[in-house]
């Protein structure tokens, strides 16, 4: 009681606190971000003053930013159909909080209903980013009426021969759906995928464009063309594209999932962290693909804890990935590195710097103080720390390309593999081979390593995998075998 009271020449004076002081104290409190405090301010704000319409707005815009939508609307609704029919920027908020209910047609109704109203409004570029969020969402939410018991089965199916690496299967099945439905855009990109696994890389991007053109702002054609990219080693174009993707702002559930597992996949974990950490605090029913990628990007932006929790989840869904760890996988992996980089074969050596660039940040690399007598090493690890690639000679970045090649092609698997591709690598330049056709060389190392090792492996089936003709395949089979032996 004594702190509400002023005395004042031996009088009692009252201190009352109107609206307007809880409103500004709400607002600073706003500004600071401390929505909670800001929400209690305001709405003793509105309890002295339920008419002031500003104080109702400015309570509606921090429920909406708490997440509490439908609270936000009934506070916005009441403005413009009680009290201030002119204060048109709540449809505006209106809209924001539909389209983060996941209510799309109600959103863009009230979206355009604030253009009408506000051509030149203070919100006109927001609505209008908005609405171009939402003719995405509405374009996914349109082919709902794909989901007949036929597509879904073969939707599923589709799924499993990817998983799988039953490409070819695959294919014929998404082709299969495509020309029945011309316009199931999701059935486009999983076939895009197919082709790219495959390595018809020509196919699997002409897929992309041809969804992009016909349905622009598709955010899983997007995403698949960061991938791609990604792989491909398109340094510039996947800056580009990240760009892109870093303005993309999506309402679903779904969006948020893509988006975060696409950033987390080329190792922008700060991204994927930014994006999967929302899921979670808004209750999203992960699977073990969300659970994997979150404790990556957690692990990755230094919440060890987190992650941990995360993989916990995973482990449960999967008890395999136990010892998976990405803090253990890392510290075996750089222990690997070094012990790679500490032994005697080139060829080894040679895999190990390829790992450590692969793996590691720049700053992690264990490379100083080694003193490498042979000259091409030396120009390998130029190469890896970007020392004047002007002058280096080409055949340096065709090594590393061919097997980067290799690894993606196999998962990043078979390490013998890479190891036998350096050996080569050494005897292919004593023999001055040229090594240009990176796509030939992996597909006819593989070949080779496949049926020296006693696998079951045709010419066939590697030239469809690296996308190379047959012919070209033999060619090259015979020059691998002859500084093979």
């Amino acid at each position: 009681m004594e702190k509400h009271i002023k005395q004042e020449m031996g009088k009692i004076i009252p201190f009352i606190q109107d609206g307007t002081y809880y409103f500004t104290k709400g607002l600073s409190f706003y500004r600071r971000r401390d929505l909670h405090k800001a929400k209690k301010y305001l709405q003793r704000a509105v309890h002295l003053e339920p008419k002031q319409a500003i104080f109702l707005c400015q309570l509606a815009i921090v429920l909406g930013e708490l997440g509490e939508y439908q609270a936000s609307n009934e506070l916005l609704l009441n403005i413009v159909e009680n009290i201030d029919e002119d204060m048109n920027e709540c449809f505006y908020f209106i809209a924001n909080n539909y389209a983060h209910l996941g209510l799309f047609r109600e959103a863009m109704k009230y979206a355009e209903l604030y253009m009408e109203r506000e051509p030149d409004g203070e919100f006109v570029e927001h609505t209008e980013d908005l609405l171009e969020i939402l003719t995405i969402e509405q374009e996914d939410e349109d082919e709902q009426w794909f989901d007949s018991d036929d597509i879904l089965m073969k939707q599923e199916q589709a799924r499993l021969l990817l998983e799988k690496g039953e490409f070819t299967e695959a294919i014929a099945l998404l082709n299969e759906m495509v020309e029945r439905y011309p316009e199931h855009w999701s059935a486009y990109n999983n076939l895009a995928l197919a082709h790219f696994y495959k390595g018809e890389v020509k196919k699997a991007k002409a897929l992309i464009h041809y969804i992009l053109q016909h349905n622009p702002g598709n955010l899983h054609a997007l995403c698949n063309q960061v991938v791609f990219s990604y792989y491909l080693h398109e340094e510039q174009q996947l800056v580009q594209l990240l760009q892109t993707l870093q303005k993309v702002h999506p309402m679903s559930f779904e969006h948020r999932y893509k988006l975060g597992v696409t950033f987390a996949l080329v190792g922008r974990y700060d991204l994927a962290f930014k994006w999967l950490r929302q899921l979670y605090k808004a209750g999203f029913d992960g699977d073990a693909p969300f659970y994997y990628w979150f404790a990556y990007a957690a692990y990755h932006m230094g919440y060890r804890s987190l992650a941990e929790t995360m993989w916990k989840k995973l482990v449960s869904i999967h008890p395999d990935k136990k010892g998976s760890e990405p803090w253990l996988y890392r510290e075996r992996t750089i222990q690997h590195i070094q012990s790679l980089l500490s032994g005697n074969n080139t060829a080894q050596i040679f895999y190990g710097l390829y790992l450590m660039s692969k793996s590691l940040q720049k700053s992690e690399w264990p490379i100083e103080g080694q003193k490498w007598s042979h000259s091409l090493l030396r120009q390998f690890v130029d190469y890896l720390m970007g020392s004047d690639l002007n002058t280096l000679p080409r055949y340096i970045s065709d090594g590393y390309a061919i097997v980067d090649l290799l690894a993606q092609k196999n998962d990043f698997q078979h390490e013998d593999l890479y190891v036998t591709w350096f050996f080569l690598y050494q005897k292919a330049l004593t023999e001055q081979c040229p090594l240009t056709n990176h796509s030939a060389w992996a597909a006819a190392v593989e070949y080779v390593w496949r049926k020296e090792k006693g696998e079951r492996a045709t010419q066939q089936q590697m030239a469809e995998k690296y996308a190379v003709s047959p012919a070209t395949l033999r060619k090259y089979g015979r020059i691998v075998k002859k500084i093979w032996q």
